[in-house]
């Protein structure tokens, strides 16, 4: 990667200057990633534990909650450490990294959603062809697809940024390293790579809201055809909690990269990232798991074994 750059590390200047503001931030703060950590890999640790979950929905919830760890372990740790003390700085090759695995993973979370609609959909619409469609092989492509998609297309984002040159200002007016932020320091042109951003990133996020959009349209229509109001109740059940997790999840996106750099305003991009980086991992545990019934019997039957085992 070719670089001609003079700036050998980048200035954070975080959320907030205010001095008050920065303790209860960073409890807040503290107190999502834990609960992030804990409803993240507890999801993980019930459905390799329960053998009644491996199927092929909790396959890909397993490995939504890995990227939702991921991608909120790339940010939250350097946000709060800013908020305690006055060392902002962040070295050349660490914003890369991070900025490579925060939109890596977020990336790969993406192409889950749509991949999540879909098996939804084969399940809801077309049940007796769901087991034969849905096999073990299959889900390894889907998953395997997303990983690769996701890496590949931050590859082309960073060759990108770090092929501009940095010669000027080095403070990046966000609480971590991400691309229109990083993108607006450079003294060099950067019309062609935030052409590139802009395009790769509809592509992802219209693709996938496409697949999305149309699998839970089917699902909304074959349960409708239930006549029911019971039919009527599942898909609002079905359906609800999804899209508030996916609505979040696209609406800052979207307003984050598919908006000319002109527009953007710095604070109010950092208020729409906390939403994606911190709040929505937090919140797909809950959201996609933990309102489920199977889950609920899963966790209670580790609770119950945990107890026998310790004798109490």
């Amino acid at each position: 990667m070719k670089n001609s750059t003079e700036v050998t590390e980048f200035i954070l200047l975080g959320l907030t200057d205010a001095r008050e503001l920065q303790v209860p931030l960073f409890i807040m703060f503290t107190l999502i990633y834990l609960i992030t950590l804990t409803g993240n890999l507890g999801m993980i640790l019930l459905i390799l534990l329960d053998s009644r979950l491996y199927t092929p929905m909790y396959f890909f919830l397993s490995n939504l909650s890995l990227v939702d760890f991921c991608y909120s372990s790339a940010v939250t740790p350097t946000v709060m450490s800013g908020l305690l003390t006055d060392h902002k700085v962040i070295s050349y090759n660490a914003c890369a990294a991070q900025m490579f695995f925060f939109g890596g993973f977020a990336t790969v979370e993406n192409y889950l959603l749509a991949s999540m609609a879909f098996d939804r959909y084969l399940a809801v619409c077309r049940p007796l062809h769901y087991t034969t469609t849905m096999t073990t092989s299959v889900c390894a492509c889907f998953i395997t697809g997303s990983y690769i998609c996701g890496f590949l297309n931050i590859s082309i984002h960073i060759g990108d940024t770090f092929s501009l040159s940095f010669c000027g200002s080095n403070v990046v007016h966000h609480f971590f390293c991400d691309f229109p932020a990083v993108m607006v320091l450079a003294c060099s042109d950067r019309h062609v790579s935030e052409m590139v951003l802009f395009s790769v990133v509809s592509f992802n996020i219209f693709f996938a809201l496409l697949v999305i959009l149309t699998s839970y349209t089917f699902i909304f229509i074959t349960i409708l055809k239930m006549r029911s109001s019971a039919g009527y109740q599942k898909a609002l059940s079905t359906c609800g909690s999804h899209f508030v997790a996916v609505s979040i999840f696209y609406g800052t996106v979207i307003f984050m990269y598919l908006q000319p750099s002109s527009s953007h305003s710095m604070d109010t991009d950092k208020m729409a990232s906390v939403f994606y980086s911190m709040v929505i991992p937090m919140l797909n545990p809950i959201v996609y798991s933990l309102r489920n019934k199977e889950v609920k019997s899963a966790f209670m039957k580790v609770v119950l074994e945990a107890k026998l085992f310790l004798g109490l």
